[in-house]
């Protein structure tokens, strides 16, 4: 898909969308496709990108929460999960700011250049104690889990962790015991 492909996909916002581009391009970003969305880079590293939804479309930056937000129109879209992307959201028919918008993806611009960036946080890996007791009882069990990798570890540990009764979490012990053994991950098959 293009981005002319994805502006034409999106007939309603068609105008507004195309008009965003343009402030980016003038800007000196470059354009690429991800993730099915127009994004714009600098330096290989992702500033902004458009989006159209239902009932809104927006930008997001990527390092959004480093932005000052002095006009306070930024959201976390996914609060909670999200920890640096940002989105401004626009309503149909909504006249764009230009000016504003500039100041913004300008101001992230040189944020990436400062070198400026919010960095993941990890989770620790909590290992039930299901999983940890039947790791104790079966050394090949063991030597198998320590060589999984830490996501597929974490998952293993969720599925145990996130069932309710303990009925439920034998029977998917169970089922995950003689997957860990063949070194497959819970969620290989989707990969």
């Amino acid at each position: 898909m293009t981005v002319q492909e994805y502006l034409n996909l999106n007939e309603r916002y068609k105008a507004s969308l195309t008009q965003l581009r343009g402030v980016f391009l003038d800007l000196g970003l470059n354009e690429v496709i991800k993730w099915n969305f127009p994004v714009y880079t600098s330096n290989g590293k992702n500033i902004t990108g458009l989006g159209a939804f239902n009932s809104y479309f927006g930008i997001w930056f990527f390092q959004g929460a480093l932005l000052k937000d002095e006009a306070q129109v930024l959201t976390n879209a996914q609060e909670g999960k999200t920890q640096a992307m940002r989105q401004w959201r626009f309503q149909p028919d909504e006249d764009l700011d230009i000016d504003l918008i500039k100041c913004y993806v300008l101001e992230a611009i040189d944020n990436q250049y400062a070198g400026l960036e919010v960095k993941p946080q990890k989770k620790p890996l909590v290992v039930p104690h299901e999983l940890k007791r039947a790791l104790k009882e079966n050394s090949e069990l063991i030597d198998k889990f320590e060589e999984l990798s830490l996501s597929q570890k974490r998952e293993y540990s969720e599925y145990i962790s996130e069932a309710k009764r303990p009925e439920t979490k034998t029977k998917r012990l169970e089922k995950i015991i003689p997957m860990i053994l063949d070194k497959i991950g819970l969620h290989d098959k989707y990969r």
